[in-house]
C-alpha cells in the first residue's frame, strides 16, 4: 500500500507542477505536459512490479499507438475556444473525440496486425 501511495503522490506532483507553471508560462507548462513523464513513470512502476521485457515492450508499443488518437484533441480544443465555445464544452468535445478515436483504434488496429 505504501508503494501505491508513493506512486500516486509522485504522479500527482507532476500534474500540480504542470498546472502551476502553465499559469505563468503556458508554453513551458505545455512542454512539461507533453513530455512522456506519465508514460515513463508508468513503465518504471510496471517494471518494478513485473520486470518482464516482453510485457514492457508490448506496453511501450501500445502506448505509441494510443498516443496518436489523442493528438487531435489538442487541435480541437483551441479551435473551439478561439471560435468562442465555452471551456467546458470544448474540453468535453475534445475528450469525446479522443474516446471515439480510441475506440476506432482498438477496432481498426488489430485488423492491421497491431497488438493493443
Amino acid at each position: 500500500m505504501l508503494w501505491f501511495i508513493i506512486k500516486a503522490a509522485l504522479s500527482g506532483l507532476i500534474v500540480a507542477a504542470v498546472s502551476t507553471v502553465a499559469k505563468r508560462y503556458p508554453g513551458f507548462g505545455a512542454l512539461i505536459a507533453s513530455l512522456p513523464l506519465v508514460s515513463v513513470l508508468g513503465m518504471i512502476w510496471l517494471w518494478h512490479d513485473k520486470p518482464d521485457a516482453a510485457n514492457m515492450a508490448a506496453h511501450a508499443q501500445a502506448t505509441f499507438w494510443f498516443v496518436l488518437p489523442s493528438l487531435p484533441m489538442f487541435l480541437l480544443i483551441p479551435a473551439m475556444l478561439r471560435g468562442g465555445a465555452p471551456f467546458w464544452l470544448s474540453l468535453l468535445a475534445g475528450c469525446a473525440l479522443t474516446i471515439a478515436l480510441y475506440l476506432a483504434m482498438t477496432w481498426i488496429g488489430p485488423r492491421f496486425g497491431l497488438r493493443l
